[in-house]
């Protein structure tokens, strides 16, 4: 399976972006699907996922601000971000557990200015 982020850019502070992940390949055999941030410096971390039960999982620094949701067949994720903080400036990279593995897309980066 293949995986293509988009939907990064510059923010002001209060603002919100959507990044969208397009899925291909043999994209029956996902089972989550996710978005992980890394901000210059910091380790990756994980900020929003969603399983095939449609139960989801945000980090606490995601709650109450982002939403993640995905179309039935995979094909396609988003990240809703509203409220962005200048901390949540960062490379965004989709994610997919795959056959029980891990793959990852291209990040996109979320650049917030205050």
């Amino acid at each position: 399976v293949q995986l293509q982020a988009s939907g990064g850019g510059l923010v002001q502070a209060g603002g919100s972006l959507r990044l969208s992940c397009v899925a291909s390949g043999s994209i029956s055999d996902i089972n989550a699907m996710g978005w992980y941030r890394q901000a210059p410096g910091k380790q990756r971390e994980l900020v929003a996922m969603i399983a095939s039960d449609g139960k989801k999982y945000l980090a606490d620094s995601a709650r109450g601000r982002f939403n993640i949701s995905r179309n039935n067949a995979w094909r396609t994720l988003h990240l809703q971000m509203n409220s962005l903080k200048p901390t949540d400036t960062a490379v965004y990279y989709c994610n997919a557990i795959h056959r029980g593995s891990g793959v990852w897309g291209q990040g996109t980066l979320v650049t917030v200015s205050s």
